[in-house]
């Protein structure tokens, strides 16, 4: 039998599941080190952030800086900046990892499986046609090819190149 190793998840199960005064998406884009803390892009009202936890290679957030738990509590301006932000981070996706799809989408409220249901945030999730396999469903563990780190790099070398 062989083995796979997935470190990093055990920070993910071992994290203390109840609810916190802390505001991580508030927090992150206030520190300075951004390959650190994922933070790939800066725009006026949001910004894009790797997953800490990827669903898939590549998983991106996109996130408005200013705590909002739903679409309707942001402003015009904000609302548009999110979709455009959005769309840069899929745009970012296509140029650098080429997938064959994706999954976009928004978990609002806690029972939609929103991990931080105060501050909205999009899922971006670059998808390959046979991604798919028993390891998610049986094993409670996601196969990535690339580390965080590695995959930050080439995100941001891209962002540079192509934006």
């Amino acid at each position: 039998m062989e083995h796979l190793h997935a470190y990093w998840r055990m920070e993910y199960v071992k994290q203390d599941k109840t609810p916190s005064e802390r505001r991580p998406f508030v927090d992150l884009p206030k520190l300075d080190n951004d390959k650190e803390n994922l933070v790939l892009s800066r725009e006026a009202h949001s910004f894009i952030l790797m997953n800490r936890y990827p669903y898939n290679a590549g998983h991106l957030l996109v996130l408005p800086y200013r705590e909002a738990p739903h679409l309707e509590d942001l402003s015009d301006e904000e609302l548009l900046c999110f979709t455009k932000t959005t769309i840069k981070a899929k745009k970012l996706l296509e140029k650098a990892l080429r997938p064959d799809g994706f999954n976009i989408g928004i978990n609002l409220g806690e029972a939609a499986g929103a991990g931080v249901p105060r501050h909205l945030h999009q899922h971006i999730v670059p998808r390959w046609s046979g991604d798919t396999n028993f390891m998610p469903v049986l094993g409670e563990t996601r196969v990535l090819p690339q580390s965080l780190a590695a995959m930050w790099d080439h995100l941001s070398e891209t962002l540079k190149r192509e934006f």
